[in-house]
């Protein structure tokens, strides 16, 4: 029987995956500090992720999980239940869970864990149905039917992204360097992407890109260390040379940069969060309709944002394995794109 919500002092919240799906976890991380205002809570997440949550003012302190790493192995894993024992949590509330996570949780002999049942669920105390893949409700509504299922009454708080005057003031450095000034208005894009289903053609974000700075506005090219060549695709593509900041930021350093942004155009894709974090405005450009992998469970987070999809009537989405040279990212087109630009950047004025 789970314990009641006044018992539990100490929690851990479980995210170790990719940077979007973190930053999609904030909120539920803030409602339930302000449901458990007095409670200790650490977030575990992956290295990658370290800059999303280590300056959370809802959390205590951050937990990182080295799988590759220092909890690699029969070693890591000794190392990994012996570090979590030391905090004798009270619960573990599994956003995301693995066979070697739910396992760790287990031996360190954490009294309630709670998760979706998959991945060894067998493992937590309290199993809620694994249904994520029918995308029925946003990623951010399913991290807080995890800790709803703790038996604490909570609502839905928001995507935070924290930066620091460090970080502010490296981009002010970086855009200076690039010529940009205090009365320049800049757009930023974000061509890559996890996978190919996710990216709209790199001579597409080109031809926006170059509409936007006969708008007179700059355009900055961002992209994380795994989508350089994909950014630099875009530049190539251009008639005239944007500010190319490719793999050369931190996650920080991007949320910085992107608060300089007056909107960022970018495919399904973590940036997407980070802009919704900082509070601009974003356009998210989505290919698969799989109902786990689609926008409604995937989309960003606000009323200003938007997001651009086509539907080329297949029956079912194959997402990477598409037969029909990814269709439904080709059917949007560049004015499509601008007209939403323009809509949201009008309004801006």
């Amino acid at each position: 029987m789970l314990q009641t919500p006044l018992v539990m002092k100490r929690i851990l919240l479980v995210r170790p995956d990719r940077l979007g799906d973190v930053l999609l976890s904030t909120p539920a991380i803030e409602a339930l500090r302000k449901a458990l205002p007095d409670a200790y809570l650490v977030a575990l997440v992956a290295p990658h992720a370290r800059e999303i949550v280590d300056l959370n003012p809802y959390l205590n302190r951050i937990f990182i999980f080295e799988k590759k790493g220092r909890h690699k192995g029969l070693l890591g894993m000794t190392r990994l239940v012996r570090e979590l024992k030391a905090y004798r949590f009270d619960a573990a509330v599994v956003l995301h869970g693995t066979c070697r996570v739910h396992l760790a949780l287990a031996l360190a002999g954490i009294p309630e864990r709670v998760g979706y049942n998959r991945k060894w669920g067998f493992l937590l105390t309290r199993r809620l149905k694994d249904v994520k893949v029918r995308g029925e409700k946003h990623e951010a509504a399913y991290t807080l039917e995890v800790v709803r299922a703790l038996g604490i009454d909570l609502k839905e708080g928001r995507v935070y992204m924290p930066t620091t005057f460090e970080s502010e003031l490296r981009i002010d450095r970086f855009l200076k360097e690039k010529g940009v000034t205090a009365e320049d208005r800049l757009v930023a894009i974000h061509p890559g992407a996890s996978s190919l289903s996710k990216r709209w053609m790199s001579d597409r974000f080109a031809k926006v890109a170059d509409v936007l700075q006969e708008w007179n506005y700059k355009v900055v090219i961002v992209s994380g260390p795994a989508d350089v060549a994909t950014g630099q695709a875009v530049i190539q593509a251009m008639k005239r040379s944007p500010i190319d900041a490719c793999g050369r930021t931190t996650v920080r350093e991007l949320a910085s940069l992107l608060k300089k942004t007056e909107l960022l155009i970018s495919n399904d894709s973590g940036p997407v969060h980070i802009g919704v974090g900082v509070g601009i405005p974003v356009i998210s450009i989505f290919g698969r309709s799989q109902p786990g992998l689609s926008q409604k469970r995937w989309r960003p987070l606000g009323e200003r944002n938007v997001v651009l999809q086509k539907d080329v009537g297949c029956p079912v989405c194959l997402a990477d394995d598409c037969q029909i040279n990814f269709e439904c990212l080709r059917a949007l087109t560049v004015e499509e794109v601008l007209d939403a630009a323009r809509k949201i950047l009008e309004k801006k004025r």
